[in-house]
Order: structure tokens, then sequence, then C-alpha cells
């Protein structure tokens, strides 16, 4: 049952990891970063590493994606429709 569940958080964390690297909407792209980043740490937690997990979830998922949200909204200009 636990392979089952790995499998699916390993399918489920390539998809947003692809969806990251392809959408072309910034926001959009870091929140499939920050899916990704959860499904890792999800993993970890199934290996039974929850200290691999937490620091995951504290300095990616907390510092990295709030950094990386607050530049975007800063930095945004006018939107550019194609």
């Amino acid at each position: 049952m636990i392979e089952y569940l790995f499998l699916a958080i390993g399918i489920l964390g390539a998809i947003f990891g692809i969806w990251a690297v392809s959408e072309k909407k910034l926001f959009r792209a870091a929140l499939a970063l920050t899916f990704f980043l959860l499904s890792i740490a999800s993993l970890y937690v199934i290996l039974n590493a929850q200290f691999l997990a937490a620091i995951q979830i504290i300095v990616y998922v907390g510092a990295v994606i709030t950094l990386l949200l607050f530049t975007i909204m800063l930095t945004r200009g006018e939107e550019v429709e194609e």
C-alpha cells in the first residue's frame, strides 16, 4: 500500500515539476513549484525522514517560495496580453 502511495506522490511531483518549467505566467509557475516541493517533502515523510521533510518545508517552501512570490509581485509592471 505504501508503494502505491509513493508512486502516486512521485507521479504528482513529476506533473507539478513539468508544469513549473513549462508555465509562461510566473505566479502559476511559482505555485506549481510550491506543490512540487511539497510533494518532495511528503516523499521524505513516507521514507521516515521527518527532519528532512521539515527542513524542506521550512527552507524551500517557506522561505524561497515566499521570497520568489514577493519579487514577482513587487517587480510586476503592466500586463502584456499576447
